[in-house]
């Protein structure tokens, strides 16, 4: 029989199959589904500092809106407090009571009193871990790459300092030197890294000339940037490398974990064809481990790694000149 048990974040997990955070996860019947069709854990879907202190606004104006009305009112509403976090941490805290596979935390923040301030607080509902997403847009010339690395890594040590759950950190891939940014966090004490953020894109209809949502679902070919780094940083960091972004077939999942990855994250395939994929992915990762003799993961993990490839530069090459300019391919 095969053995699929593996780590997330230093977390003992029965496979590597992990639900990354989404709206699924704001219902506890897609909770129990997730958990019934075997996932190995569940990232609940983040809390936002932007979006509290949006609705922290609005609250306010609501409580305001009609105090004018009568020169004798101070208020027609009761003296009411805004709760901001209070809904999220008892989701947490339900969702820890009510399944019994590891349930992760997801914060979004960007002052660094708040980052510390919600991972003491989410600690507290009895998480397993916490998963903090780093992300920065920078439009401030003056600001550079040493200050956004240096302010996530400050993020993290101090975070760090105030829990003691495992911490994880979701990057985007768009930091001047990848390896040097995670060798840093490693040095900060992330328990795990994952590779990389889904990210949504601005877009422009012509016809009306105003700005656009744009959405899509993840494809297969999305997850070759992961896959890259996958390889190129699992012989070098000590902690878990979660690999995320266009995991949708079997195919996905094994070809990361042959690149050194210690578990996926999964989203758009379980929208696209279901909560009852992580069945479907269990299955076919165990069939494709007997055809090959494998009874472990720990029999074929990290074989394509960087450090185990046979051509020294296969995940290095980013440009082929010759290739995209040779007469076959005009």
């Amino acid at each position: 029989m095969t053995n699929l048990e593996t780590t997330y974040m230093g977390i003992p997990v029965k496979n590597p199959i992990v639900a990354g955070a989404s709206a699924l996860s704001s219902d506890m019947k897609n909770l129990k589904r997730l958990e019934f069709s075997g996932v190995g854990a569940i990232v609940v879907k983040s809390l936002f500092e932007e979006e509290i202190e949006l609705r922290r606004f609005r609250f306010e104006e609501e409580m305001e809106e009609f105090d004018h009305i009568h020169a004798e009112m101070t208020s027609i509403h009761p003296n009411i407090e805004f709760k901001g976090t209070q809904e999220h941490l008892y989701w947490l805290e339900k969702a820890k009571k009510k399944v019994h596979v590891p349930i992760i935390a997801s914060l979004n923040a960007h002052n660094l009193e708040t980052w510390v301030e919600y991972a003491k607080a989410i600690e507290k509902t009895g998480v397993d871990g916490l998963e903090l997403n780093f992300y920065e847009l920078p439009q401030n010339p003056d600001v550079t790459a040493e200050d956004i690395e240096s302010h996530k890594v400050e993020v993290l040590e101090k975070v760090k300092a105030a829990v003691k759950i495992p911490v994880s950190v979701k990057l985007s891939p768009y930091y001047t030197n990848v390896t040097n940014f995670v060798k840093r966090l490693e040095n900060a004490g992330a328990d795990a890294v994952i590779l990389f953020n889904r990210l949504f894109q601005p877009e422009i209809d012509i016809k009306a000339e105003e700005e656009n949502i744009s959405f899509d679902f993840s494809q297969s070919a999305d997850s070759l940037l992961a896959l890259r780094w996958t390889a190129l940083l699992s012989p070098v960091f000590k902690g878990d490398i979660i690999s995320s972004k266009g995991i949708i077939e079997s195919e996905d999942m094994i070809k990361m974990l042959l690149a050194g990855a210690q578990c996926v994250q999964v989203v758009s395939t379980l929208y696209k064809n279901g909560i009852q994929q992580i069945e479907v992915l269990i299955k076919e990762l165990e069939e494709w481990m007997k055809d090959k003799g494998y009874k472990s993961l720990k029999d074929f993990r990290g074989n394509m790694a960087k450090d185990h490839m046979k051509d020294p530069w296969a995940y290095e090459r980013s440009q082929y000149i010759k290739m995209l300019l040779s007469k076959e391919n005009l």
